[in-house]
């Protein structure tokens, strides 16, 4: 169920949202949509980099560790 809001935007954008769809409430809803699934794989390819820039050394450190380990 849809919660209704008021919101200002200028004639210029509607317009413009006119052209592209007669119905502005779900031409927003799927561009809401689009921009947040965009920011979290922004974040999900960020943390990959930071994940990807340290795998060696952690890799290396958990081989290390792994030798330490007595298995009787």
């Amino acid at each position: 169920m849809g919660v209704r809001i008021s919101i200002t935007l200028p004639a210029e954008l509607i317009a413009r949202l006119d052209r592209v769809s007669t119905n502005r409430s779900a031409l927003l809803e799927k561009t809401a949509l689009a921009f947040l699934a965009h920011g979290e794989q922004e974040r999900n390819r960020k943390d990959i980099a930071i994940i990807e820039h340290n795998a060696r050394r952690l890799n290396l450190e958990a081989t290390d560790l792994l030798d330490y380990q007595y298995i009787p």
